[in-house]
């Protein structure tokens, strides 16, 4: 048993992330160096209520509890002491989505997901408005459609929030947003490093025939940088996150942020011209820029690190969820023959893909469980077509559902590399896409024809990632930047493995996306048939 790790568990010398990912909730204790010391997660899955991809406050609760209680029990197995004080607390979540609550602290509408594609008609409005990009997914857009559609509860938001603002809110009692997390709710200033306070002023003008009691700015969460003071866990808030009572009130909590944000600090990836990729449910790829990009594009979002650096975003709602349906799939097959090792079925048919024709054999998949604003789809239906003559074995198959997961990822990487001229010195990846060694960073290295890199933790992903932030809050130096901190105290010893692009692997990939946007109409006419 490690006696120094269970000193610093007993003093609190540690720190604690939670992120709320779409199906896993993760929790990583971490002590003075930064390395995982403990963790705990819970599964969930979001539902489609009326038209309505949501989690209840009773998932978001017993989720999050259940999580907590898995992370005191694994430190309670390893070093023999219950959890009952921390050096400080970050929570993260799924950026974006809509959480309005009245006066009275109460929910009006169900949760609205970063998942929903509805609100197009006021994203291209406010997109025109602004002069700037607004995805559907955008708080500010779910804000915008509700008015446009009259629903009745909008005259009493008091507070308008994400699912980590909310989370920080009931145990903090504090209404903040890390900046990084805000950037996915309205658009920031980054000389400001607040609301872009025009474009407040133009929202406001815009709804004021309505003669709502509210200003924007009034209800919405306020910005704070990395590392500055976001209150601390009430006694109330300790009971709410650990039902056993045995957690301290008093505990830092430091600004919440989205799984952007975590993503960023867990790669290093805060600093101008680096970039990240963290691709799981979802798949989002993050430059930090040096230059302003030369106009508007849709299919880029412009956020910020949580340092409020600019950051060109391309972000699509689908990833693995396809890809696990699938390998679900042949585990339910192999374990009609006898007990099955889910780990080892990944890493196997993973492995297999790279086995795999460059350009799939012709083979094509659609991976869009929702819709896909970056290829312009409302709704998706995952899709799996072939030729008669394309060479259908499991290899090309899999290596299909890898390239699928990564297509329109790959489709708005192109406008920054190729039309934009984005210059980046290094890219990381992370998420579980990755966790398979050396497999899921050569199909990233094949999308994007650049070298990528992958930590030892990039399995540990953005709950690391809040820890990280966490930590940063209590032990950075006077004036040290974020990107200074994790340089020296956090990655300096961190070991990395980069793995070149394969100019073949390259060429296949490219060819591989010509057909599939080529072919798109297939994936439009599924789903205006399959209602």
């Amino acid at each position: 048993m490690n006696e120094e790790r269970i000193v610093s568990i007993r003093n609190g010398r540690t720190a604690l992330g939670i992120e709320l990912g779409s199906t896993r909730i993760k929790a990583v204790l971490v002590d003075e160096t930064h390395t995982p010391i403990a963790s705990g997660s819970h599964e969930w899955e979001n539902r489609l209520e009326n038209g309505i991809w949501t989690y209840s406050l009773e998932d978001i609760w017993t989720g999050l509890q259940d999580c907590y209680r898995d992370l005191a029990a694994d430190v309670k197995a390893q070093y023999g002491e219950d959890l009952v004080t921390i050096g400080a607390i970050g929570f993260s979540a799924m950026m974006h989505g809509y959480m309005v609550f009245d006066e009275k602290g109460e929910l009006m509408v169900p949760f609205r997901t970063w998942r929903n594609t509805i609100t197009g008609e006021a994203a291209e409005k406010l997109s025109a408005l602004f002069s700037f990009n607004v995805p559907q997914r955008w708080s500010i857009a779910h804000l915008y459609q509700a008015i446009l559609n009259g629903e009745e509860h909008v005259s009493r938001i008091s507070y308008l929030s994400t699912l980590a603002c909310y989370i920080h809110w009931k145990l903090t009692g504090r209404k903040v947003a890390g900046i990084g997390e805000a950037s996915g709710m309205f658009p920031i200033d980054s000389n400001a490093m607040d609301y872009d306070a025009k474009m407040l002023e133009q929202f406001d003008a815009l709804v004021e025939e309505k003669h709502f009691p509210w200003k924007l700015r009034q209800i919405l969460p306020a910005v704070l940088m990395a590392g500055e003071d976001a209150g601390t866990l009430t006694q109330e808030g300790a009971a709410l996150l650990d039902v056993s009572g045995k957690l301290r009130a008093g505990i830092p909590v430091c600004p919440p942020e989205g799984d952007a944000g975590t993503g960023m600090a867990a790669t290093r990836s805060v600093e101008k011209r680096t970039g990240n990729v963290s691709a799981g449910t979802s798949v989002f790829g993050m430059f930090v820029l040096d230059h302003a990009l030369s106009r508007m594009h849709p299919e880029i979002d412009m956020v910020t690190t949580p340092s409020g650096d600019p950051v060109a975003m391309v972000h699509c709602n689908n990833c693995t969820s396809d890809l696990n349906g699938w390998v679900n799939l042949f585990g339910e097959f192999l374990s009609c023959f006898g007990k099955l090792d889910k780990n080892e079925l990944f890493t196997v048919l993973f492995q297999k893909a790279l086995e795999g024709e460059k350009d799939c054999g012709g083979l094509l998949s659609y991976n869009y469980f929702s819709g896909e604003p970056v290829t312009g789809l409302e709704e998706g239906r995952p899709l799996f077509v072939r030729r008669p003559d394309s060479r259908f074995t499991l290899a090309n198959f899999m290596r299909t559902q890898l390239y699928s997961a990564l297509a329109t990822l790959k489709i708005g990487l192109d406008i920054l590399l190729k039309e934009e001229d984005v210059q980046i010195d290094s890219i990381t990846g992370h998420g579980g896409f990755f966790k398979t060694k050396g497999v899921g960073q050569s199909i990233l290295a094949a999308a994007m024809n650049a070298p990528i890199s992958v930590m030892e933790t990039a399995g540990e992903g953005g709950a690391w990632g809040m820890a990280l932030l966490a930590a940063y809050m209590l032990c950075r130096e006077e004036g040290q930047s974020l990107g200074d901190y994790l340089d020296k105290r956090v990655f300096a010893d961190m070991t990395v493995e980069t793995m070149e692009p394969d100019g073949a692997d390259a060429a296949g990939f490219d060819a591989f996306v010509a057909q599939y946007q080529a072919s798109m109409e297939v994936e439009r006419a599924a789903v205006a048939t399959l209602k």
